[in-house]
């Protein structure tokens, strides 16, 4: 089956179809810059360029939203525009497109992939997967079931939430090398794995294709196994789609 996955970041706007049986993306994503502001309408017009583009994709739409979503309402957004707070997201968002739309935090659409298609796949006991860009989102599983809307990118560590000390956007806005950064995103997880003491760790988002880079660092100070996330960048489309294809949609 396909279908059709929009993953809302606070830089960018990607989607494309996806086989949701084998979580392969059917034709290349495309990626739109995220408006500022970032208010409803605006992302919304960015999604009718998405979905107009991937014409031939018809049905459900699954869409990833960086902050707290229950019900098909975003509850908080740290990254885009107040106006998100507290919205009936999933329905303004089916109006405009005129078709269903099924929406979830981001961290979890990822999530969601790995333990489908990716690194964790058939992984038993509790599985934390991270998102590292613009902020740090993270999903949790257990059993291969997910806990939704964890958010431990704002959990304190050291007087400042996590995703402000070792998110992307720090390592970048900071100018750190990958040794600096991997001693900040290091901490972090060291932090994680304290109260959680997960089985596995899965590190995602837009530095994924980069593991090499800094999480041998962070492997030495942690005894929890540590991967990149197979999917990379592409496990937020990938699991907006698979959640859209398995949603249950009132007449």
């Amino acid at each position: 089956m396909k279908a059709l996955g929009i993953d809302i970041g606070g830089s960018g706007i990607k989607g494309a179809p996806v086989d949701t049986t084998t979580g392969k993306l059917t034709v290349e994503r495309e990626r739109i810059p995220t408006p500022t502001p970032s208010d409803p309408d605006a992302v919304a017009d960015v999604i009718l360029k998405l979905t107009a583009h991937f014409s031939k994709i018809t049905g459900p739409v699954g869409i990833t939203f960086p902050g707290v979503v229950k019900g098909g309402r975003t509850l908080t957004a740290a990254n885009m525009s107040s106006e998100w707070k507290e919205f009936d997201a999933a329905t303004f968002l089916a109006a405009k497109l005129g078709r269903p739309a099924a929406i979830l935090n981001d961290a979890d659409a990822a999530g969601l992939a790995e333990m489908r298609f990716g690194a964790g796949r058939g992984v038993r006991g509790t599985v934390l997967m991270l998102t590292l860009g613009t902020g740090i989102g993270s999903a949790l599983f257990f059993d291969g079931k997910l806990v939704p809307n964890t958010e431990l990118g704002h959990m304190e560590v050291r007087g400042k939430e996590a995703e402000e000390r070792a998110s992307g956007r720090v390592r970048d806005e900071k100018k750190l090398n990958w040794a600096q950064w991997s001693q900040r995103v290091g901490e972090v997880i060291a932090r994680y794995v304290t109260i959680l003491n997960p089985d596995l760790i899965i590190v995602g988002g837009g530095v994924s294709s980069k593991g090499g880079k800094f999480l041998p660092a962070i492997r030495e100070t942690i005894k929890t196994p540590l991967v990149a996330a197979a999917l990379q960048n592409q496990a937020g489309i990938v699991g907006a789609a698979l959640f859209a294809s398995e949603a249950s949609f009132s007449a």
